[in-house]
């Protein structure tokens, strides 16, 4: 906090806001600091990565025994796709190990994984070979697996087939385009940094265009146990300028009310500094930021204490917070569905959204 010796050397700056502070690394975000809902108190009950990222993602603590649905797979299964010549949701970013996919959902509602988004859909063009090669040897396959598809006629085999008929209706749609940065002019993509986060910012804001649900990008490298006043600005550079080049896009094509855009992450950092210049894990108090979606703009939710080590005012647990997403996306968030198991889940578990972030 400012003037705080928990501070360390990271100054705090004026935004557009007044009596609005954010950090001096994040300069391009202060000028947009009416567009943001900062939620100032969040708390968690996890302090590992793999914990905190799965129960962000889901509402739920991680389970040996289960795999929770994350927010993207429960819009999909509560609102379907907007778009069907395109997947309903895409994680951009990241390895395979995906925290918040369909969980225990039908296969379609897993997220499409791109890796690299500069790269954009790999191996949806035809190679060596012309429509109508392409289209004999689906016929061909078809005819294989048609006996069997006939024999046993359950819903994984079904799911199965649908994966490869959703594959197919992407390659020969118009909107495949849209996993093609180079159609953006050169200038946009600058803005938006030459970064995988800042391309797949740039990258989920073509999806939106094009109707997909749910996107989410990924940008690791936050674990600053060491040196964090020098990793910190650096990797500040880089969220800065795509964060701000998205809300400005998005509001600029009048997509930002219709959009809910969420920055956050799986835990905070302590607020007193170590021994190796750097700050560890600490769930028990934190921030994040909302924007977009009917959310108030240029407000700060929450408070904590002198020290910044314990919320005081308001307090939102991870599942309020999802709830509030939820509530922003129109989904029942009371509204139980059963998994395989027969077991009840709803969208945030037990959480409550937090109404007075909303306009």
């Amino acid at each position: 906090k400012p003037g705080h010796e928990n501070q360390g050397q990271t100054k705090s700056i004026n935004t557009n806001v007044d009596g609005l502070q954010i950090s001096e690394h994040l300069p391009s975000l202060a000028k947009q600091a009416d567009k943001l809902t900062i939620v100032n108190s969040l708390s968690s009950t996890a302090g590992a990565h793999a914990q905190g990222n799965y129960l962000m993602h889901t509402s739920y603590e991680q389970r040996a025994t289960i795999k929770h649905p994350g927010i993207g797979a429960w819009a999909l299964k509560f609102k379907g796709k907007m778009n069907p010549n395109l997947p309903g949701s895409v994680f951009i970013g990241g390895n395979s190990r995906i925290n918040g996919g369909g969980g225990f959902f039908e296969p379609q509602y897993e997220p499409l994984a791109i890796n690299d988004p500069a790269s954009g859909l790999k191996n949806s063009k035809l190679r060596g070979m012309n429509q109508e090669m392409f289209d004999d040897r689906l016929e061909l396959a078809s005819q294989f697996d048609r006996n069997f598809h006939q024999r046993y006629d359950v819903k994984q085999v079904r799911a199965y087939t649908s994966m490869y008929d959703d594959a197919v209706r992407i390659m020969q749609s118009s909107d495949l385009e849209a996993f093609d940065l180079n159609r953006e002019e050169e200038i946009t993509r600058e803005r938006y940094g030459d970064n995988p986060f800042g391309q797949g910012c740039l990258l989920a804001r073509r999806l939106i265009e094009h109707d997909v649900r749910a996107v989410e990008v990924t940008y690791g490298g936050w674990d600053m146990h060491n040196n964090v006043f020098i990793s910190a600005p650096e990797r500040c550079a880089v969220l800065d300028q795509a964060m701000a080049a998205l809300l400005t896009d998005l509001e600029r094509r009048g997509k930002l009310e219709e959009t809910v855009v969420v920055l956050t992450t799986e835990f905070g950092r302590t607020p007193r500094i170590n021994q190796n210049a750097g700050r560890d894990h600490y769930p028990k108090a934190f921030s994040s930021v909302l924007a977009g979606g009917g959310f108030k703009g240029g407000i700060k939710y929450g408070k904590t204490d002198e020290g910044a080590e314990n919320v005081i005012e308001n307090v939102v647990k991870i599942p309020d917070f999802n709830a509030t997403i939820a509530h922003a996306l129109g989904l029942p968030i009371d509204q139980v569905l059963y998994s395989p198991s027969k077991r009840p889940f709803t969208v945030a578990h037990k959480g409550k959204p937090v109404l007075d972030l909303f306009a």
